[in-house]
């Protein structure tokens, strides 16, 4: 079987930088373990398969080692290739993920808008071995998103310079941590570390905004922000909190076109 692969480099508007994420589109859905394999095999953080159905696509999300709920970046990218590479003359795409349930992107000019659910903060106390696989004592914790950490820090400098312990931070409960800060470059920036799930440091990560941005949204009373992920490629949201939802905005860049062979 032959299948089409691409390759594009999400939130950046130029090569080698963003997030880069694999798309394959699919006719109909491959085997779970094929898919993973796939992913495994191209080795970034993520690779997205999508079937159309009518006039939605279907999307599923893995990293090299699972299956996950939700990913922005490999979204962005897939609507990239669906609206550039497949001819998609709309300027709206449906999603709908089994594990998300529905979703969209907006073509506006250059930048691809998501809209995804917004997420909720619990605050919890912080743990000793969450801050020593971190290096650095945080102002607070919240869990999000199920089995995810967010982390807040007094400055964009803290969260730059953070040089976390992978190994220990794999021994975690948190498959995902997020930290943050008030940005100084931008109106909040982060990172994501995951290496529980097969990636160490994300280098942009829309999912994780989805918690970001009505946090933000709160502290800095405005609805639309700027945000930077502070990965070394870096990359940049346009993001707008909107109740129940939210908007996250990013460019794209084609790095590849191929053929796999399963």
């Amino acid at each position: 079987m032959n299948l089409d692969i691409f390759q594009v480099d999400a939130f950046t508007n130029h090569l080698f930088a963003g997030n880069p994420a694999a798309v394959c589109p699919l006719t109909e859905w491959l085997a779970d373990n094929v898919m993973l394999k796939i992913a495994a095999e191209n080795n970034l953080s993520e690779t997205a398969f999508f079937v159309k159905r009518n006039d939605r696509y279907e999307i599923r999300w893995f990293t090299p080692t699972v299956e996950i709920n939700l990913c922005g970046h490999a979204t962005l990218t897939a609507s990239f290739v669906i609206f550039n590479c497949l001819n998609l003359e709309n300027e709206h795409i449906k999603f709908y993920s089994h594990r998300s349930g529905d979703l969209s992107v907006e073509k506006q000019g250059d930048v691809l808008v998501l809209d995804f659910p917004a997420y909720d903060l619990n605050e919890t106390v912080i743990l000793k071995d969450l801050v020593e696989s971190v290096g650095k004592m945080p102002k607070q914790v919240w869990e999000t998103q199920g089995n995810m950490a967010m982390l807040l820090f007094e400055t964009e400098d803290d969260v730059k310079n953070l040089e976390p312990d992978m190994s220990a931070l794999s021994k975690l409960k948190y498959d995902e941590v997020i930290v943050t800060s008030k940005g100084k470059s931008a109106d909040f920036v982060s990172r994501l570390f995951a290496p529980r799930i097969g990636i160490p440091e994300d280098p942009v990560t829309g999912a994780t905004h989805c918690s970001l941005i009505p946090y933000w949204a709160k502290q800095l009373g405005k609805e639309k922000l700027y945000a930077r992920q502070l990965s070394k490629r870096g990359g940049e949201l346009f993001c707008e909190s909107n109740g129940e939802r939210v908007k996250i905005g990013g460019n794209a860049v084609l790095y590849l076109k191929g053929e796999i062979y399963v």
